[in-house]
């Protein structure tokens, strides 16, 4: 899926063009970061859940983690526009006006990645990072969420239950943040809507 050259409705390039403004406007009334996980892992195909095929689906009709992500993330955009700042990361991190992640499909700097947006932490933004939770230094990522002021929230989006899941629910507990599983990226506009909102899941 080629995405790189489309502008979600709700993005900050979106409302920066449609208000004549620039991007740097559009950022600062921003409150949301989004650090997605956009490595090579992230292009696996999870079996399509039990529910969604019963909701219609045709068995066989899947799309990857990273797929997925693009998808909710278009959806969360459009319900909350111009309030969400969108960074990708693999082995190096990209700034995302566009809305898309850009898919790098590397490594996972994740503690690159934490480094890079917190030039905005303590400035009134809340900040999620959605991944598989397999970053290169679990170590390096820890360290740096503990430097955060603002709180760290994190949503998994691989296969439940494994080492991954683990490791963001600590990674959300080293800024006292909130940790949330959505399994296969389902579901999940609609988790990080609720994280930004109210703080919760309930």
């Amino acid at each position: 899926m080629n995405t790189s050259t489309s502008i979600v409705p709700g993005s900050l390039q979106a409302i920066a063009t449609a208000n004549g403004g620039s991007l740097a406007e559009s950022f600062v009334t921003c409150d949301h970061c989004i650090i997605v996980d956009t490595s090579g892992s992230m292009g696996a195909v999870d079996s399509e859940p039990a529910r969604t095929i019963n909701e219609g689906r045709k068995r066989g009709q899947t799309k990857t983690r990273y797929e997925r992500a693009c998808d909710e993330l278009k959806t969360l955009q459009a319900t909350l526009p111009g309030k969400i700042a969108v960074i990708s990361f693999s082995s190096g991190v990209e700034f995302c006006p566009s809305g898309v992640p850009t898919n790098l499909g590397s490594s996972t700097d994740l503690a690159g990645a934490l480094k890079f947006a917190r030039v905005a932490d303590d400035c009134d933004m809340s900040f999620t990072v959605i991944s598989d939770g397999q970053p290169d230094s679990e170590e390096a990522a820890l360290r740096e969420a503990a430097k955060y002021t603002s709180k760290i929230s994190t949503v998994f989006c691989g296969s439940a239950g494994g080492p991954g899941e683990e490791f963001l629910r600590r990674l959300a507990q080293a800024s006292g943040g909130q940790a949330v599983t959505s399994a296969h990226a389902v579901n999940l506009g609609k988790d990080v809507q609720r994280l930004l909102t109210t703080g919760t899941t309930r």
